[in-house]
This record gives C-alpha cells, structure tokens and sequence, in this order.
C-alpha cells in the first residue's frame, strides 16, 4: 500500500501534455522512425555569437559564481527597462516596476499564487497557454473560460462576462501576440481592457513573449503604452524566443510596482534568482544591436508561407499570422478530434504536431504548428502531410 499520497491541490493533474508526447516519440524513434517535430515552440536557432561570448567570459571570472541579486542583479533591472523604453516608450522604474523571473512560465504560474485565493476567479482565454489554468487550479480558485473565436478575431469578448463572475474575478489574463493561435490585438483593444479593469477592479496578466516576432511590418504593442495600465497591469516577457535563449531560463515581468513586488517576495522564499552570467548575457541581448532579429524572423518568415501554403493545399482552413512562431489551421470539415489526427500523423509520417484541444475545449477542431524547425526539415514535414493527406 502507498502511504505517501500526494497534496489534493495536485492530485488530480496530469503530466505537461509535451512531458508525455516526449515518451511516445523516443519509442517510435526506437522503431527507426524518422522524427519531425512541429510541435513545441521552441527556437531551434542560437543566440547571437555576442550573446554567448558574454555569458562564457563571466562564466570564467571566479567573483560570479555565488549567488545572484533575488529578483534580478540592478543593472539586469535596468537593462529591462532600457529595453521597455526603446522599444515602446515605456518608462519603468528598474528597481520597482521590473522583476527577474527563472524564464517568464515561471512567473507566470506563480502570479497567481501571489494574487489568487481559494474561490476568487481567475479570466482565462481558451485555448490558451495551459501555465494560465494551471496556476489558478493550483491556487484554489475558480476558472472562467473567455472563448477566443475565429469571427472575433481570437480576442475575449469582455462584455460577454456576467456580472457574477466579474465581481469575484482577481485576474485577466491576455497573451498577444498569441499563443496558440498567433493572433494579435491592437493598442485598442488593450485601451478597452485597461478601461474594463479599472471599472471592475481587477489585474490584467499580459503575456507578451512574442512582441518581436513580427513580419510584413507588423509592430506589436505593450499593454503598458495604455494610459492608466501601470494601475491595473503587469506583463511578462522573456529572452527564450526573441533571443533565441529558450534554455537560459531568462524572464521579467514589468507594471504594476505593488505586484511586482509581492511576487518578489514570494520568489524570495523560493528560488535564489538566477546565474549572473547568464544575467550579464542577457543584459547584452536586450541592450545591443537588434538588427539581427529581423533577419531571424525572415526565416520564421519563410517557414510560416511554407506551413500556410502547404496546409492549405491539404484540405485545412488557415490564415498567415502576423505574428509569434505559430500556425494555427482548422481541421478539413470530415475531421473533428485533434489529438486522434495528431496521433495518426506521427505513427504513419513521423511528424508531430500538436492537438489544438491540448489549449482548451475551443482548441478542437485545430491544430497547432511550431516554425520552430530547420526549414528543410518544416519542408519536409509538410510534404509528407500532404500526401499522406490525400491517401487518408
């Protein structure tokens, strides 16, 4: 008999979905087949030479190996808010308005263990990064699904939200540009949530890990270009996808000073920030020359036109995002259950995708891409979907 039984809070959760995808797919690699994953939203390029040549010169003085500043070193802070104010105009305060984080998901999980109590509300778009639920069911509240719809251009209808909800409601969560649909919302839009939080009294959570994966000339806002955010706001951002530094675990979350700072004491409790070389590497990538991004989201760029043009040759309804690493396509109409078409792709072509329900309930029906992938290897996948489609 097992005595030892876990905390109800946990007991009911099961493994991260790609925890699980990860097993299946070193057995079939087993078997000898031939891998492509389209799956995580992982950047499979590097950091820039720069980049690593900061993180290794400090990794090789003997004075920054001890423990870090909690909440970030200054100038990392500063780096932060130097970032914030070049590219959207935003002045923070450094050492009040901006956080550190182990990589933002961790932030992200963790604000609502700082914000929530058992029976106040959290707003959760679906689909949505699952770290949004997760975190709230971890903290004892209550979840309020906001169904974000291709006819609503996959933004929350705000005023859909009944009044009983809204007055037990402690958290709005916004991610643009979006994970998993890649949508992205106007400054207007953002100008309306920060009026509707105002009204009802809650925090919006904006995550905004995407902000510089843009094409066509897209530009995409912070929600703390909004007057009156800095009352009612904080967003997370993170170095894993603009900088390509997935790994480094590098994060911030910026706004409102009174959060900042009850996360910030939280994680004082729990984690001894991070590694100052890679604090010092990441002050260089937010500080430096830019130029190199937009030559990286070219090649997203051309990865994203190949995932659409071969999607849609395949029977699938998808529009090219404007934004983030992402394509998000609607199963051909004679297709309804996402996890069972992903399942049958990768055991018959060997590429994975991921289901769009792994988001939501209003994820099925879709599935999600990653441009995460050499461009051969995206190439490649999308030809054997394509014929493996029209044998199906």
């Amino acid at each position: 008999m097992n005595y030892i039984q876990p905390a109800n809070r946990i007991a009911g959760f099961k493994p991260y979905f790609f925890a699980a995808l990860n097993q299946k797919i070193n057995e079939l690699k087993k078997k000898g087949i031939s891998i492509i994953r389209l799956d995580m939203g992982s950047p499979d390029l590097p950091p820039t030479d720069e980049i690593i040549d900061v993180m290794v010169k400090n990794a090789r003085d003997p004075h920054q190996h001890g423990y870090s500043a909690i909440g970030g070193t200054p100038q990392f802070r500063q780096a932060c808010a130097d970032y914030y104010l070049k590219r959207f105009g935003v002045k923070l305060d450094p050492a009040r308005e901006v956080l550190a984080l182990v990589g933002s998901k961790e932030g992200v999980f963790n604000l609502s263990q700082v914000i929530l109590n058992p029976g106040d509300i959290s707003l959760v778009p679906d689909p949505c990064y699952p770290a949004y639920r997760e975190g709230g069911r971890i903290a004892g509240a209550e979840l309020y699904e906001m169904p974000l719809l291709p006819e609503n251009g996959f933004l929350p209808d705000l005023n859909a939200i009944p009044d009983a909800v809204l007055e037990k409601a402690k958290i709005l969560w916004l991610n643009y540009p979006n994970n998993p649909t890649g949508a992205v919302a106007p400054l207007s839009f953002f100008e309306k949530a920060v009026r509707f939080a105002h009204e009802h009294k809650i925090l919006i959570a904006h995550d905004a890990p995407y902000v510089d994966i843009c094409f066509g000339g897209y530009v995409a806002p912070s929600i703390l270009q909004v007057d009156g955010s800095r009352e009612v706001a904080v967003e997370f951002n993170s170095l894993s996808k603009t900088y390509n530094m997935a790994g480094w675990r590098i994060g911030m979350m910026v706004g409102n000073a009174d959060v900042v700072g009850y996360l910030n004491t939280y994680k004082s409790q729990m984690d001894s920030s991070q590694f100052n070389p890679l604090l010092a590497a990441g002050i260089h990538a937010l500080t430096s020359d830019q130029e190199w991004i937009q030559e990286r989201n070219d090649i997203y760029l051309e990865r994203r036109d190949i995932v659409v043009k071969g999607l849609q040759a395949s029977g699938f309804t998808v529009e090219a995002p404007s934004a983030a690493i992402y394509v998000w396509a609607r199963l051909p109409r004679n297709i309804t259950d996402s996890t069972a078409f992903c399942d049958r792709l990768l055991e018959e072509t060997g590429v994975s995708l991921t289901p769009g329900v792994v988001y939501g309930k209003h994820g099925e029906g879709f599935i999600r891409i990653s441009l995460g992938t050499a461009t051969v290897d995206v190439k490649n996948a999308l030809d054997r979907i394509q014929a493996w489609m029209k044998k199906a």
